[in-house]
C-alpha cells in the first residue's frame, strides 16, 4: 500500500487589534502588520468605545493602541481591557514621549511602549516580544525601569510624576491650548471638576498663579512631543 504522506499544518497566526483615531496610520499599522506571515489584524477601530466592542468580537491575542483617543486615552483603555479581557496584553505607539508615559502605561497594566518614531520594524518586534510573555521597551528605557525596581536609580523622580494619570491628562490638555470647557467636554466631566485638577497639579508643582500653570503646561506638553518620521 501507498505511504500516506503527513502534511505539515502552519501554525495559526496571532490576532492584533489596532486601535488609531487617524486613518492613514491605522491603515499603515494595519499593512504592516498582515504582511507578518505570523500576524494577522482581526480589527480596528478609531474610539475606544468601538474598540471595546471589536475587541469583545474578535478575541485578540495583542492590543496595539495610540495613547490619545477621542473620548479616553490609553490608560483608561488597559485599565478597562483589564477588567474585561483580564491578561489581554496591550501595546502603547505613541507620539508621547516614552520617558514619562511609559511608566505609566506599565502601571496600568500595558506590556508595552513604542514610540511613532520609531518605525514599523519596532512596532513588529515589540509585537513579537509581547506575545512571547516578555515587556517592550527601548533599550533605554528598560535600563530606566530596572534601575527603578533595584532601587539604585538617581533620587528625586520628576514633578510631574507626583500627579494622578487623570491630573496629567488635563494638564496636558491646558499645555495644548484647551479651555477649560473644552477639556470637560473632552473628558465627560464638569468645569467644577477640572478646575479641581487644575487646583491640585498647581499645589502638586508648587505653582502659585494660573499664568505660572499654563507657562508651565505649555512647556510640558512641548516637551512631551516628538514628531513622526513623516512630519514636516
Amino acid at each position: 500500500m501507498p505511504s500516506k504522506t503527513k502534511t505539515a499544518t502552519a501554525p495559526a497566526k496571532k490576532k492584533i487589534f489596532v486601535v488609531d483615531d487617524h486613518p492613514m496610520t491605522r491603515v499603515g499599522q494595519v499593512e504592516t502588520l498582515n504582511r507578518e506571515s505570523d500576524l494577522a489584524v482581526c480589527g480596528e477601530a478609531g474610539t475606544i468605545r468601538d474598540a471595546m466592542e471589536g475587541i469583545a468580537k474578535s478575541k485578540p491575542d495583542l492590543v496595539v493602541t495610540d495613547f490619545t483617543l477621542p473620548d479616553k486615552n490609553a490608560l483608561e483603555l488597559i485599565k478597562d481591557l483589564q477588567a474585561l479581557h483580564p491578561g489581554l496584553p496591550v501595546l502603547v505607539v505613541s507620539m508621547h514621549e516614552e520617558n514619562f508615559y511609559a511608566p505609566r502605561v506599565l502601571r496600568a497594566g500595558g506590556r508595552g511602549y513604542v514610540m511613532k518614531s520609531e518605525g514599523g520594524e519596532k512596532v513588529i518586534a515589540a509585537v513579537r516580544t509581547i506575545l512571547n510573555g516578555q515587556i517592550a521597551l527601548s533599550p533605554a528605557m528598560a535600563a530606566r525601569a530596572l534601575e527603578s525596581f533595584s532601587g539604585s536609580g538617581k533620587s528625586g523622580a520628576a514633578p510631574e510624576d507626583k500627579l494622578t494619570d487623570r491630573e496629567l491628562e488635563v494638564m496636558r490638555l491646558f499645555g495644548a491650548g484647551w479651555s477649560t470647557e473644552e477639556i470637560a467636554t473632552k473628558l465627560h466631566l464638569s468645569v467644577k471638576t477640572v478646575d479641581v485638577h487644575r487646583g491640585h497639579i498647581k499645589e502638586k508643582l508648587g505653582l502659585r498663579t494660573t499664568p505660572e500653570f499654563l507657562r508651565f503646561a505649555i512647556r510640558w506638553a512641548a516637551s512631551q512631543e516628538r514628531p513622526t518620521p513623516d512630519a514636516k
